[in-house]
């Protein structure tokens, strides 16, 4: 496996795993005075988790 590969795959495991602590522990996030809503952060725990497992199980084929 490729470390960049390797770093891209860990980074998106983490990004994951912010927006599902967040889900958890119910934390708000405030952008220029709007609150974000919570399923933004269910909808980017899907595809950041998703893109990480898609990425590394990719690189551990070749």
């Amino acid at each position: 496996m490729k470390s960049s590969n390797f770093m891209a795959s860990m980074l998106l495991a983490v990004v994951a795993l912010e927006h599902l602590l967040r889900l958890i522990f119910g934390l708000q996030v405030t952008v220029a005075d709007r609150i974000i809503p919570m399923w933004v952060s269910a909808v980017a725990f899907v595809v950041a988790g998703g893109m990480a497992i898609a990425l590394w199980r990719g690189a551990r084929r070749r």
